[in-house]
């Protein structure tokens, strides 16, 4: 079953039990996977979909992030809990050693030796871990590996 089925089903089944916040989420996800399908003009891949969900849970992180910095705890526990569903449909998340791994990989691929590098790392590292990891945290891993502990000579 892939996993615009698995939402649908998932819809149907929160719907006859009453479950209103998986029922709202999948609700808004089955949105979000048509929406982007009449965008494309065609049904979408199964990395298409994926992508959906991806960006649905760096929104959700967001969310969560703002309404912490807002006090509103009782919002963020919500997101939190829609941000845990989705989750859900993800693939198995990289564990810390995958992630550290890719980062080196990947910067000995594309030759990397400073933080001036950091897009090129990126770019050859996030088809690797798309759906699997967070890009934001991968980022800041990349961009603390690739500092530079001696700075450029001759900027005073």
């Amino acid at each position: 079953m892939n996993l615009k089925q698995r939402i649908d089903q998932d819809m149907k089944l929160a719907q006859k039990s009453g479950d209103k916040l998986k029922l709202s989420l999948t609700r808004l996800l089955k949105s979000e996977i048509h929406y982007r399908k009449i965008k494309k003009g065609e049904e979408l891949s199964e990395k298409e979909v994926l992508e959906v969900l991806s960006s649905a849970v760096k929104k959700h992180r967001d969310s969560i992030e703002q309404f912490r910095k807002g006090g509103r705890e009782d919002l963020a526990k919500q997101e939190e809990e829609e941000l845990n569903l989705i989750l859900g449909y993800m693939p198995e998340q990289l564990s810390q050693e995958e992630i550290e791994n890719l980062i080196e990989e990947s910067i000995a691929e594309v030759g990397a030796k400073s933080e001036r590098d950091i897009g090129k790392v990126m770019k050859a590292l996030m088809p690797k871990i798309k759906g699997r990891a967070d890009g934001k945290a991968v980022n800041l891993q990349v961009s603390s590996k690739l500092k530079s502990p001696i700075k450029d000579e001759g900027l005073s």
